[in-house]
């Protein structure tokens, strides 16, 4: 015998059941996602190098930027207005760069009395100690700037691998753009040509 139960009456629950709860599901949710971005936030590097100005071009003003050095101290381009500059972009596992980069420190001491600075920018690599272990090993004293985004290496048409140098004339425009290790002569007569005879 199959039994049939009538209409059942439904009574309310004896206490309601609170806001705070029927909100709880959601504030979980909330505080997991405000988690899950505060950790990719932490994942990314506190600082990044702005740049303005376009793209270089042979003859073209030079694209502005400001970043930080490996001590931490802001550095700007606008800071060797009027002085030829040499930007050399460069990073740590770049086997070119370990040749280069001494050469780049003896032309550079060679024109110093010209007002001529290398600016060494790193490429996307955020590890100051290791960068100035580096450095140091290779006896190599420049200023030297850290692109952790490859922001200002993208300005400058660094794409292709390394190292790029791009050479800047009193004015702040790209004089040359030279890919790749080229003999220290070649380097050394592309800054005669905008900072005069070295000492």
């Amino acid at each position: 015998m199959i039994e049939t139960g009538g209409a059942r009456k439904v009574h309310p629950p004896a206490h309601p059941v609170p806001v705070w709860a029927l909100a709880l599901p959601v504030l979980v949710v909330i505080a997991a996602t405000a988690t899950a971005v505060g950790m990719i936030g932490i994942a990314k590097p506190a600082k990044t190098a702005s740049v303005a100005g376009g793209v270089a071009r042979i003859g073209g003003t030079a694209p502005a930027f400001t970043s930080w050095d490996l001590s931490g101290k802001s550095v700007s381009l606008a800071d060797y207005n009027g002085r030829p500059v040499l930007l050399t972009f460069w990073a740590t596992w770049c086997t070119a760069c370990q040749k280069e980069l001494p050469a780049l420190q003896k032309i550079r001491d060679s024109h110093r009395s010209s007002g001529f600075a290398v600016l060494a920018v790193n490429y996307k690599e955020t590890d100051s100690a290791r960068m100035s272990q580096y450095l140091t090993r290779l006896h190599v004293n420049l200023e030297s700037i850290i692109d952790p985004e490859g922001a200002i290496a993208t300005a400058y048409g660094v794409n292709i691998g390394l190292p790029i140098d791009v050479l800047l004339d009193r004015q702040a425009r790209v004089s040359r753009i030279i890919v790749g290790l080229v003999p220290s002569a070649t380097l050394d007569a592309a800054v005669v040509n905008v900072a005069g005879p070295g000492s």
